[in-house]
């Protein structure tokens, strides 16, 4: 599980096809120190997406990527230099910053619009078909890994305020209108609309 509170940009350093299959082993590099105490088989969120470390370096550790993964998420678009929001998974007694992340993403939505307001950053949305009644004003939201309020809902697009902080230690400060990104809906919405669905 994870918060959604980004504690490091990593760069994938390395893509490499697993067998004659479509899938992938990805290299990535991280902040000196930050993968201290990190073992093989840990769960670290990569712009939203749970991976398992198959390896360690020093900074580095690689994770293994299934053609189904790549299709579903931004993983797909990844090279080599590529910036990703990294977030370690949570330990007992860690402070429960964000929301209950859980690194499994619903789909990708297209960046609308960009817009300064107020000295921070309104970001407009596009969700893909199935994902909007998950969302409601005042809600989080995970986007690219990042754990957000949503501010507005306007049928299958949302909106929300990014301040200077989390553009300045995520890479949310990279996007633009036509970009997609890796969106987890809020897991107790989830739970909700499913019970709805029984009760009605």
């Amino acid at each position: 599980m994870f918060t959604g509170i980004i504690t490091a940009i990593g760069v994938v350093a390395a893509i490499d096809p697993i067998g004659e299959g479509r899938d992938m082993r990805l290299a990535i590099d991280t902040p000196e120190g930050w993968l201290e105490g990190a073992e093989i088989g840990a769960s670290i969120a990569c712009s939203g997406c749970c991976l398992t470390v198959v390896t360690l370096e020093d900074d580095r550790f690689t994770v293994e990527v299934s053609a189904e993964s790549l299709s579903k998420t931004t993983l797909g678009t990844w090279k080599v230099g590529s910036r990703i929001n990294l977030e370690r998974a949570l330990k007992m007694g860690d402070e429960m910053g964000g929301h209950v992340v859980s690194g499994h993403v619903d789909g990708m939505a297209e960046v609308l619009s960009e817009t300064p307001e107020n000295g921070s950053t309104r970001w407009m949305f596009q969700l893909p078909d199935g994902l909007a009644r998950y969302v409601a004003p005042k809600g989080s939201i995970t986007v690219d890994g990042v754990s957000l309020t949503v501010n507005e809902v306007d049928g299958a697009s949302f909106g929300v305020n990014v301040i200077p902080h989390t553009t300045a230690v995520t890479t949310l400060g990279e996007l633009a209108p036509g970009r997609r990104v890796n969106i987890e809906i809020d897991m107790l919405a989830r739970y909700v609309a499913r019970l709805r669905e029984f009760n009605s």
